[in-house]
């Protein structure tokens, strides 16, 4: 089994590690000085994700200067779309655009080799393998077919996803035939980055929040079950991490429906209804990334609460989602230490 004397590995195989291992959703990013020199070099965003030697850097940075227990990979949820044609691209200060697709273009998706497309991004994988410390997990990752949809829909992100909700209403088959299309591409995506070298892969839905209970089982749960299945039908090994950002009650089901290895919580998640989900498998989070940025006696409060509360059972600590451009890089020294200071009562 890939990795299994990784620590990330052995919390996602059920075990209960003391300190428990830790990453950071965005760990790779604009608030440490090195990645943006890196940034600078690289033209657009899309072309750092789609330069392996860029890429690789950028991943390691955040592993060099704090020893997490995994690395994710560098890249970004809307390469899939890019490999579709959808003319993705980042403007400065007001995120991703694409080409928005209707009915007609979610009929006409098919048969695309999106992996000559992705094989910058493989190859990033495989070299980031040889070139981690051994006792690092590495972490691949895509988006959920829900939240690639959202952007493929409007064309770009909006506060509450309303045009793909919409969409939905109005046009269920058809989004529920695009949400299958992109599962499908995003099992062999995921295929091939466990095969280039990842250990273990998180799903990100970062939308999930937005959907009522009907939507969330047809938009957010069937569409991860159907990756999660398809890449266990081709590697039975794969550790999968699934995270529904804002799914809050809609947890409770979340890991027997998905068939996933570890939920992902966000900071709303309260660590009572945690505790709960814990019971079941790994959970990761899920510090308020706001207290990344304020640092101090709140930054050690946080942490400790989720330490007391989930730091008895399979847990992987992280943010309850990415960290922001303007965290400094020594309120992460501080949790990083005081994380691994924690021991069980």
């Amino acid at each position: 089994m890939t990795g299994t004397h990784r620590k990330v590995m052995k919390v996602l195989n059920g075990q209960t590690i003391t300190p428990p291992p830790i990453w950071l959703m965005r760990q790779a990013g604009r608030y440490l000085p090195e990645y943006r020199q890196t940034r600078k070099t690289a033209g657009s965003f899309l072309d750092l994700c789609y330069t392996p030697d860029l890429a690789v850097e950028v991943t390691l940075q955040p592993i060099r200067r704090f020893g997490l227990d995994a690395a994710i990979l560098f890249s970004d949820i809307l390469v899939i779309p890019d490999a579709l044609k959808r003319n993705v691209r980042f403007e400065e200060g007001s995120g991703p655009h694409l080409d928005a697709i209707d009915e007609a273009g979610i009929r006409a998706l098919g048969g695309e080799d999106i992996l000559s497309h992705l094989a910058p991004v493989v190859e990033t994988v495989s070299r980031l393998r040889r070139e981690l410390p051994d006792e690092t997990t590495l972490l691949g990752f895509c988006g959920a077919p829900w939240t690639i949809a959202t952007y493929m829909i409007a064309g770009h992100g909006t506060p509450d996803q309303a045009p793909a909700r919409l969409f939905g209403y109005r046009n269920h088959a058809v989004l529920k035939l695009l949400l299958d299309k992109i599962a499908d591409y995003s099992i062999d995506y995921l295929v091939a980055q466990i095969d280039a070298g990842a250990d273990a892969v998180q799903i990100f839905d970062s939308w999930a929040g937005v959907l009522g209970e009907a939507e969330f089982q047809a938009y957010a749960v069937e569409p991860m079950a159907r990756i999660i299945k398809g890449v266990k039908a081709q590697r039975p090994q794969a550790k999968i991490i699934a995270f529904a950002k804002g799914a809050g009650y809609n947890l409770k089901t979340y890991r027997q429906q998905t068939g996933a290895d570890a939920i992902g919580l966000d900071w709303s998640v309260p660590l009572s209804f945690a505790k709960e989900l814990q019971k079941d498998g790994p959970v990761q989070g899920n510090l308020d990334p706001m207290r990344m940025v304020s640092g101090g006696r709140a930054l050690d409060e946080g942490i400790d609460a989720i330490l007391q509360v989930l730091g008895s059972g399979p847990l992987i600590f992280n943010l309850g989602h990415g960290i922001t451009p303007d965290a400094k890089p020594e309120h992460v020294s501080q949790l990083v230490s005081r994380v691994r200071g924690f021991e069980r009562g």
